[in-house]
């Protein structure tokens, strides 16, 4: 990673780990910090998962305010007030065996926690070195799901993807904006899965950090329809709280592939 002011990784690391610090644990959470496993708590299905997390091994490694915000939705998703009843619990969508991708996996929260609410197989995708403890917490918590290589801007990689599962019916996102040189190729490998994707719904929880963030979400509204289904609280020392985001194509207007201006 380049350095670029207050962009550099100890920064981020840094201002990350101070966040998490402060935030309060989610109703229906359980925090712990023994052994770097992380015990979340699934109302939904009376279970409890353990994740465990390797700081020392980089950002992939540990767990972000974002995921808990997803998952604390996902697991309230039944209730007819939430934000994703409409999309989630629908004859359309709950008559299928579901398959779930989740982008940017990072520990496997997220795609675990899914599967399991939603009696789903998970495929959890990030770099090659981060997918070994993905594995680990997916044996770890006897999930229904699998690991998968998938570098954004790498178009073989997504068709590697769809050749083993050529259905995906909700695509998760969690904390994946925050490099700016990886913004371009992540709305590549978005374009192209919803492209293929059509029915498929894609949902990101994002804390915005930098003043760049708001770089990626201008292309991406030139991609996407974006609709905003939730918003945590601002923590402690920040002006500003989770989001959750509801992602759909835009129709496109020919088959070129996509060019995302640098601008």
């Amino acid at each position: 990673m380049e350095n670029e002011g207050e962009d550099t990784t100890d920064n981020l690391l840094g201002i990350l780990l101070t966040e998490e610090e402060d935030e309060e644990v989610a109703e229906g959470e359980e925090r712990t910090h023994h052994d770097d496993y992380y015990n979340c708590y699934l109302r939904s299905r009376d279970s409890t998962l353990s994740i465990r997390q390797l700081p020392s091994q980089g950002l992939s490694f540990q767990l972000w305010p974002a995921a808990s915000t997803l998952v604390s939705l996902l697991d309230n998703c039944q209730q007819r007030e939430s934000p994703l009843f409409p999309l989630l619990i629908s004859s359309s969508f709950s008559s299928h065996t579901i398959r779930i991708l989740e982008l940017g996996s990072g520990t496997g929260l997220v795609g675990i926690a899914a599967s399991s609410i939603l009696g789903a197989h998970a495929t959890l995708t990030d770099l090659p070195h981060v997918l070994p403890n993905l594995q680990f917490n997916i044996q770890a918590n006897n999930a229904n799901a699998n690991v998968h290589c998938l570098r954004w801007g790498h178009p073989e990689d997504v068709e590697s993807i769809l050749q083993q599962f050529p259905q995906f019916h909700l695509i998760l996102a969690s904390d994946v904006v925050y490099h700016q040189h990886l913004f371009d190729p992540l709305l590549r490998t978005l374009s192209s899965l919803l492209q293929q994707l059509p029915q498929a719904i894609f949902l990101m929880a994002h804390l915005r950090r930098w003043s760049k963030d708001s770089l990626f979400f201008n292309k991406a509204r030139k991609l996407f329809h974006l609709n905003t289904l939730h918003t945590d609280p601002p923590l402690p020392g920040s002006r500003t709280g989770v989001a959750v985001y509801h992602f759909a194509a835009k129709p496109r207007k020919d088959n070129h592939p996509l060019s995302i201006s640098s601008s």
